[in-house]
């Protein structure tokens, strides 16, 4: 059977929402039945989607109140349609304006919630046949809930899953700004002063500060995942200071004075700003394995070169990862004087990644250390021993650069 689009009363002009709303209607299944509240409470999820107020949606649940009963099939016709006047319908409606009811009884018209079968003269009414059958009805049909609920079903899914996954986020992000905040704060008390807690801070305070005041998804998943970098970077720190401590030994163990008779080593250890302990060996089994171990697994690759900014004037293409730092510091090495002999056995003894960051510091220190070829080769010497670690050399050359950048220290580097 053809569709017949009706029209609306007076000046009201036909939309192609009306027409869209009466095809859809008109190609419903007989049989489809649904839960009228159900579907309210989708759309209701859903109302930014449909472009619907709140307002709009207070006139739909009063709307649905004039149709007797709860479940709204497709092959009731004219019983689908309720014809409440605009008193009636704005008393169920709490009492809204007649002004404001009429606005959002449009929107609902315009959103295909709604079809207006409008009688001659506007009123809404009914006429029953023979045994008290509806057989014309004039009011709102309420069909388009029917034939969309599906649709409007998806809808409201896909954001309820958008909210959670919002939800899900601002946790995460919560989560990790307590978390990041914390982990600074007891590197701050561990280090006992200005350190690479500070240049984390600085990291923290950017991501925040960048989040704006009502934040998108995208917006909290970047914070989230630099915040996520953040807490992992500030961990290792965290770690490494305690395994230096562990290898560094107890008070029960000899602090015995010997004589050192390579004076150019003692001069060498202040330039680090370090006052290394020149005891003997302590036993195998006091030493932690991890004390001067390999530093990728210790710390940021961003800490090493903030500590060691020289080194990366050397690199063509910039340091962004342990094996540019290796091949800078291969590059470097004559400079220094540290024959292919050295560095070899450097390598062998602390690792390619240690060798190439202790060769970074003695660069960065160059002007106060006399024979870096025989620094390193004593540095090797102690790796051996097991009394090195690069965790105190890091730390002092750290504070250093913060003593001598003006305000607030920069990252240079974008290493990760």
């Amino acid at each position: 059977m053809d569709l017949h689009i009706t029209t609306p009363f007076g000046r009201r002009p036909v939309t192609p929402a009306q027409i869209r709303a009466q095809t859809n209607a008109d190609g419903c299944p007989r049989e489809t039945t649904v839960h009228k509240w159900k579907v309210f409470r989708d759309i209701a999820a859903a109302r930014i989607r449909l472009g619907l107020g709140d307002r709009a949606l207070a006139v739909l649940d009063a709307l649905l109140t004039f149709h007797p009963e709860t479940a709204l099939a497709a092959g009731e016709g004219p019983g689908l349609v309720v014809f409440p006047s605009n008193a009636a319908l704005a008393l169920r409606a709490h009492g809204i304006a007649e002004a404001t009811l009429r606005r959002h009884l449009a929107a609902l018209v315009e959103a295909g919630l709604l079809i207006r079968r409008d009688s001659p003269n506007g009123k809404r009414y009914i006429r029953r046949g023979q045994g008290g059958a509806i057989a014309q009805a004039y009011g709102f049909d309420l069909t388009p809930l029917v034939a969309r609920a599906e649709e409007i079903a998806t809808l409201a899914a896909e954001v309820r899953a958008e909210a959670q996954a919002l939800r899900v986020a601002r946790e995460r992000v919560t989560l990790l700004r307590r978390d990041c905040a914390k982990l600074i704060q007891a590197l701050e008390a561990e280090e006992g002063a200005p350190g690479a807690a500070v240049v984390l801070r600085d990291r923290y305070a950017a991501v925040v500060g960048a989040l704006p005041r009502v934040p998108a998804p995208s917006h909290l998943e970047e914070a989230g995942t630099a915040l996520a970098a953040l807490a992992a970077d500030v961990g290792k720190l965290l770690i490494a200071h305690h395994k230096t401590s562990e290898s560094s030994g107890t008070p029960d163990q000899s602090e015995r004075h010997k004589q050192n008779s390579n004076p150019d080593i003692v001069s060498s250890e202040q330039a680090f700003g370090l006052e290394m302990k020149r005891s003997g060996a302590p036993p195998r089994d006091k030493i932690s394995p991890t004390g001067g171990g390999d530093p990728r697994g210790i710390y940021p690759l961003r800490f090493v070169l903030d500590a060691c900014p020289g080194v990366a004037d050397f690199a063509r293409e910039g340091i962004r990862s342990w094996g540019d730092l290796a091949d800078t510091a291969e590059k470097i090495r004559p400079m220094l004087g540290i024959s292919p002999d050295a560095w070899l056995e450097a390598c062998q003894v602390m690792g390619d990644a240690a060798a190439a960051v202790t060769v970074a510091a003695i660069f960065q220190r160059a002007e106060h250390i006399k024979s870096p070829g025989g620094y390193l080769r004593a540095l090797v010497e102690r790796k051996r021993r097991g009394e090195f670690s690069l965790g105190p050399v890091l730390q002092a050359l750290m504070r250093a650069q913060l003593q001598t950048l003006p305000g607030q220290p920069r990252c240079r580097h974008a290493a990760n």
